[in-house]
């Protein structure tokens, strides 16, 4: 029998002897494993050693914190103003990626100014806040807006928002929850006390005897003051049902001569270190951080 092979005969190959199509795979598999195990230690270390570069990796619990301390930026920028902290605002339903829901975090500083150009007191303000945020106001076609970058992602807006009114908040856009936001603690301060008077005062003569109001239930916030140390932006705060009428007469034994505002849209004064103010139905008494 001949032992030349035959042309076009491929010998067979014994069941140790690898192909050479089954040795590229093993090895491109080993490759690839390596590479994933790679992949996942540098991210590890990343998460661990580096800030955040994407909004995405840092949840609404990590944010609050730069939202805080943004509030009390923007309570010191407003000076002597007259100024009160919103209420936070939480949205769900949003979603970080297609597979991960989130939520939003909002907070506000109302400013009342009454007789004053929006623009200039959103610029005044602007002027006011960290160089690092690169603050600054531009006309739309819907007024001035300001627009500043608290970082971490969070950025910060204002604009008017009625007669010798501005607001500004601080958002952070959809983060994952976490653990949630905490507000600050609110240290005790003369705020409650105030509020307390004020209500005394509007619950007399301008509140029908057949329709007597119910107390409201107080709201006391806080942010903390630039700076460091444990100095707190404070407002204490109560919505009014109905909203009372003629509120000068009531709260002008409380006024005396330290009236800051008369409108038919705000009332405000000063008692000691606490301005009290009332826009609409919204009664607040806020210690600020101007000094």
């Amino acid at each position: 029998m001949s032992g030349a092979v035959q042309a076009g005969y491929a010998p067979q190959t014994g069941p140790d002897e690898p192909t050479p199509t089954r040795g590229r795979s093993r090895w491109l598999l080993v490759v690839t494993v390596a590479w994933a195990v790679l992949l996942g230690a540098l991210t590890w270390v990343s998460v661990r050693d580096d800030g955040p570069t994407v909004r995405e990796q840092r949840t609404l619990a990590q944010a609050g914190p730069v939202v805080d301390r943004a509030v009390g930026e923007l309570v010191a920028a407003a000076g002597d103003r007259v100024v009160a902290l919103a209420p936070d605002r939480i949205e769900t339903g949003c979603r970080v990626t297609p597979l991960l829901d989130g939520a939003t975090l909002e907070r506000a500083v109302e400013v009342a100014d009454p007789g004053a150009d929006p623009r200039a007191v959103l610029t005044q303000i602007a002027d006011r806040l960290p160089a690092g945020w690169r603050a600054g106001v531009r006309v739309t076609g819907d007024g001035p807006r300001l627009r500043a970058d608290a970082g971490e992602f969070v950025l910060v807006a204002g604009r008017p928002a009625g007669d010798g009114l501005v607001r500004l908040t601080v958002r952070t856009g959809c983060r994952p929850v976490g653990a949630g936001y905490r507000p600050p603690a609110a240290q005790g301060g003369p705020e409650a006390e105030a509020l307390a008077a004020a209500l005394r005062a509007l619950g007399g003569p301008t509140v029908p005897p057949q329709r007597p109001a119910a107390a409201p239930e107080p709201q006391l916030l806080a942010a903390p003051c630039p700076g460091g140390g444990d100095r707190q932006a404070r407002t204490a705060r109560a919505t009014l049902d109905p909203a009372p009428e003629a509120p000068s007469r009531a709260l002008a034994a409380l006024a005396r001569d330290a009236v800051l505002v008369d409108t038919p849209e705000a009332y405000a004064y000063r008692q000691d270190a606490v301005t009290v103010a009332l826009l609409g139905d919204e009664l607040t008494a806020t210690t600020s951080c101007a000094p």
